[in-house]
């Protein structure tokens, strides 16, 4: 009863924080906004990703991370989403969830923070770091996984097909990316 009463209010405080509100593009358009000026942060404690610029919120989407929530990534194939400072690598269509951006995880940051790790016997001396991670949308008709905050990624960050849209159409190439927790 209490996880349905939790689905249920995540659902309907989903609903209510995305009716009326403008999309991206429309703020971006409308405030004349370069794209490469915008900054995504993405909260793994709130499963929220917020887009700004010069410190001014623009929009918020609820989003959902690798099946290991919680943890920085370590290594590949630990499910968790890495956390730091990132750079858009690429953009593209994905036949699977709408569209794939794509952050430059491993990035030099990452693999200071992996070598270490490894020094200290954090981890297997034969791990790999792991890459492609990036922030796509979800499965045709799987917008719900979302708002249940099913987190079902090999470590990548993932949004509503529709929110995916608006960011991808949204930012630039020189979009900066915080992964937080």
């Amino acid at each position: 009863m209490r996880k349905r009463l939790f689905i249920l209010s995540t659902i309907i405080l989903f609903a209510f924080t995305s009716c009326g509100q403008k999309s991206l593009q429309t703020i971006v358009k409308e405030s004349k906004i370069p794209k490469n000026e915008l900054v995504i942060t993405i909260d793994k404690t709130k499963y929220t990703l917020s887009v700004s610029h010069k410190d001014k919120k623009l929009i918020t989407y609820p989003c959902i991370f690798g099946f290991n929530a919680i943890d920085d990534k370590q290594q590949e194939g630990d499910g968790c989403t890495p956390e730091g400072t990132f750079k858009i690598r690429s953009k593209y269509a994905h036949r699977s969830w709408t569209y794939f951006i794509w952050i430059d995880y491993p990035n030099k940051e990452s693999w200071r923070r992996f070598n270490k790790r490894k020094a200290e016997g954090k981890i297997s001396k034969t791990s790999t770091i792991g890459g492609e991670v990036g922030i796509h949308g979800v499965p045709d008709g799987s917008d719900s996984m979302i708002a249940e905050k099913y987190n079902w990624t090999l470590g990548c960050i993932s949004l509503t097909n529709k929110d995916i849209t608006d960011l991808y159409r949204s930012i630039g190439e020189g979009t900066i990316i915080k992964i937080i927790h």
